[in-house]
């Protein structure tokens, strides 16, 4: 092969490749970004809860409306329950998760209140119910103080 036909050819190929979109290739379709991770402070919507509470056995039974950025609502608290459930956003956590399924607990019993709540957090639909029926759900519980209240031991 010549010189004059080698540099040919290359200079064909780079002139094909230059009139070749940049999208054109097997995997294209639009690119839709990834939802922002949970707590995330780029995640949409508006933060609206709703907190009800029965059997809490210190007179914090009720259904409290708690708007979080910025803090407000019904809730007997609302600065430190948002600022409790922006703590575990930031550490990565969702508050609203059950225990995990499989989980060893201890067999416990912490009372009979019960606790819902629904709503919106960092533009994802909240529906989470807590107990203490166990160990992990007492811990569950606490770990979402004051947003729940403290109950009566």
């Amino acid at each position: 092969m010549s010189l004059t036909r080698l540099l040919f050819t290359a200079a064909a190929s780079v002139a094909v490749l230059a009139a070749v979109p940049a999208g054109a290739h097997a995997d294209t379709g639009p690119y839709r970004m990834p939802p922002p991770p949970f707590g995330s402070p780029d995640a949409p919507g508006a933060d609206r809860l709703t907190v009800s509470v029965v059997d809490s056995g210190n007179g914090n039974d009720g259904t409290y409306e708690l708007e979080c950025g910025p803090a407000g609502g019904s809730h007997p608290d609302p600065r430190a329950a948002c600022g409790r459930l922006d703590e575990l956003a930031a550490a990565g956590q969702d508050p609203f998760a059950p225990v995990p399924a499989g989980t060893y607990c201890t067999m416990q019993y912490g009372g009979s209140a019960t606790a819902h709540v629904t709503g919106t957090w960092h533009g994802r639909s909240v529906d989470a119910s807590y107990k203490l029926t166990d160990g992990c759900e007492i811990s569950r519980w606490n770990r979402l103080t004051p947003v729940l209240p403290a109950t009566a031991p």
